[in-house]
């Protein structure tokens, strides 16, 4: 199995942004955990990070026939981009969205996510770790 992992804009910045937010863990340890779940589930895991909507669309219609599950924390484009959810929407490859503080008990314009009218599941508030319990529940279920 294979499962892309895209993630939007900031969090490469994870460690440094808002660390009462969204944790004190950096982008290297967010890599490492994707690495260790990877090898733990005998699945081969990539990483995608950009801060540009079109390069997080370019990722996910290539992805089409390459890859058995996505992963994808959108960030802010959660909000706001419904180019995101078409492309998702166009490969329809299983997806699970993850977000890293409670976006649920945040400001209201949080509330509205895109992404998340394709996603099957979506996985908030756990930090980094819900990045593991996303490719788990794919691997549980399409693996």
């Amino acid at each position: 199995m294979k499962i892309l992992v895209l993630n939007g804009p900031n969090i490469n910045l994870l460690g440094l942004r808002e660390p009462d937010i969204y944790g004190k863990a950096d982008f290297q340890a967010l890599l490492s955990l994707l690495r260790e779940t990877g090898a733990s589930l005998g699945i081969q895991v990539e990483q995608f990070q950009s801060n540009h909507e079109g390069a997080l669309v370019d990722a996910i219609q290539q992805a089409y026939g390459v890859y058995d599950g996505i992963v994808i924390n959108p960030a802010a484009y959660t909000h706001t981009s419904v180019a995101i959810l078409d492309a998702l929407k166009a490969v329809q490859i299983p997806a699970v969205e993850v977000h890293i503080s409670r976006v649920s008990a945040r400001e209201p314009f949080r509330q509205l996510s895109y992404a998340g009218m394709y996603c099957e599941k979506t996985i908030q508030g756990q930090g980094i770790d819900g990045y593991r319990q996303a490719m788990e529940y794919l691997v549980q279920k399409y693996g």
